[in-house]
C-alpha cells in the first residue's frame, strides 16, 4: 500500500483529519517534567525521518500513530513503536510515550494491580471443552491484592518499630538510674 493510500494520509472519512497533535499545554507540562530533547513523530515530519529506525535522544517524547501504518513495506502498529521504545530505554535512555487505552486499565494500574502475560490463551469452549485457536492477542491478568494484607503488614512493622522504641527507651532509663546512682554514691562522700 503507497503511503497516500494509508488511512493516516488519507485521513478518517468523516472530516479527513487525520494527525492529531499533543495539546500545547499538555506538551509544555510534559516538557517541564521531562525536558526532552527528541520528538520521535515530530510534526511536520521531516524529509525521509524514520522514528522507528532513527536514534532517539537522552529524554524522547513519542505520540505515535494510533494504529497501524506502512513501514518499509511492511505493516506496523503500536508494537513496533513499543519495541523501539525499550531498546532505547535499554541504552540508558529515558521515553515518554502516550497512547489511548482503556480508563479500566488505568483504574487498576491506580488501584495497584499487578499484572502479568497470560500469553495467548485458547480459551475453552462451554459447549464441548474443545480450545479455541486463541485471539490472536495476549492476555493481561490483573491481580488486586486486599488491602487488608497491606495494613497487617504496615500494622506489624508499626508494632515491631514501637517494641524497639520501647526497648531503647529502656535502654536509656537503665544507664540514667546508672548516672543517678553513681552520682548519689559520689555525693554521699561529701557528708
Amino acid at each position: 500500500m503507497q503511503p497516500k493510500e494509508n488511512k493516516f494520509h488519507k485521513g478518517n472519512g468523516q472530516d479527513g483529519k487525520h494527525y492529531w497533535l499533543t495539546p500545547p499545554e499538555l506538551m509544555q507540562s510534559l516538557n517541564n517534567e521531562f525536558a526532552f530533547d527528541f520528538d520521535a513523530c515530530p510534526f511536520p515530519k521531516p524529509e525521509n525521518f524514520d522514528g522507528l529506525t532513527c536514534e532517539w535522544g537522552n529524554s524522547t517524547y513519542v505520540n505515535p500513530p494510533f494504529g497501524s501504518i506502512m513501514h518499509n513495506g511492511k505493516k506496523k502498529g503500536m508494537t513496533a513503536w513499543v519495541r523501539k521504545a525499550i531498546e532505547e530505554q535499554k541504552k540508558g535512555k529515558r521515553v515518554v510515550m502516550v497512547y489511548p487505552i482503556d480508563k479500566w486499565v488505568l483504574m487498576l494500574v491506580a488501584a495497584g494491580a499487578k499484572i502479568t502475560n497470560l500469553g495467548d490463551v485458547k480459551w475453552v469452549a462451554t459447549e464441548d471443552g474443545s480450545a479455541g485457536k486463541g485471539t490472536g492477542r495476549h492476555i493481561a491478568q490483573f491481580v488486586l491484592e486486599p488491602e487488608t494484607l497491606d495494613k497487617k503488614k504496615e500494622l506489624e512493622l508499626k508494632l515491631k518499630n514501637s517494641y524497639k522504641a520501647v526497648n531503647e527507651f529502656q535502654s536509656a532509663i537503665d544507664a540514667t538510674k546508672q548516672t543517678i546512682d553513681r552520682l548519689e554514691k559520689e555525693m554521699s562522700l561529701f557528708q
